[in-house]
């Protein structure tokens, strides 16, 4: 599934500002804010989709 390979890759994307944010990068905290909240409507989608998915099969 693709969108799966990119959540993945969105939340390796975000481990840099998240140990710059944990630094006290205040820029980096609201990057990483931003990302989390891209991760979580991401996974939502993938969610539904699986739902779906499941709803077919039966």
């Amino acid at each position: 599934m693709e969108e799966y390979q990119q959540l993945k890759s969105l939340v390796l994307q975000v481990e840099e500002d998240l140990a710059k944010a944990v630094g006290g990068n205040k820029a980096a905290g609201t990057r990483v804010r931003k990302a989390m909240q891209d991760i979580k409507n991401m996974a939502q989608n993938i969610r539904k989709r699986v739902l779906e998915a499941r709803s077919e099969n039966e």
